[in-house]
């Protein structure tokens, strides 16, 4: 099986790389969790990326749950289109 990037948004601000790999881990293998911070200040942005194994599993138990008082949105990321 090969890993995918999986988009996690309406993250709480407060959750931590640590948090996102604990969550995900249930669903399969992690290989990368990466939160999304403001260039400028340094705060969470409220998405990040989780590359693992078992992508679609995890999009189908954690997509529209709620954690930590959040609806979360969970799918394969695409890929950064030009600006």
């Amino acid at each position: 099986m090969s890993s995918q990037r999986l988009y996690v948004g309406n993250l709480p601000y407060s959750v931590t790389v640590d948090d996102l790999r604990e969550l995900f881990s249930e669903y399969g293998e992690i290989n990368d969790v990466h939160l999304v911070t403001d260039r400028d200040t340094g705060r969470p942005r409220g998405f990040g990326f989780v590359e693992m194994e078992g992508a679609d599993q995890a999009i189908d138990g954690l997509n529209g749950k709620e954690f930590e008082g959040r609806t979360l949105t969970v799918n394969i990321a695409r890929p950064r289109g030009g600006r």
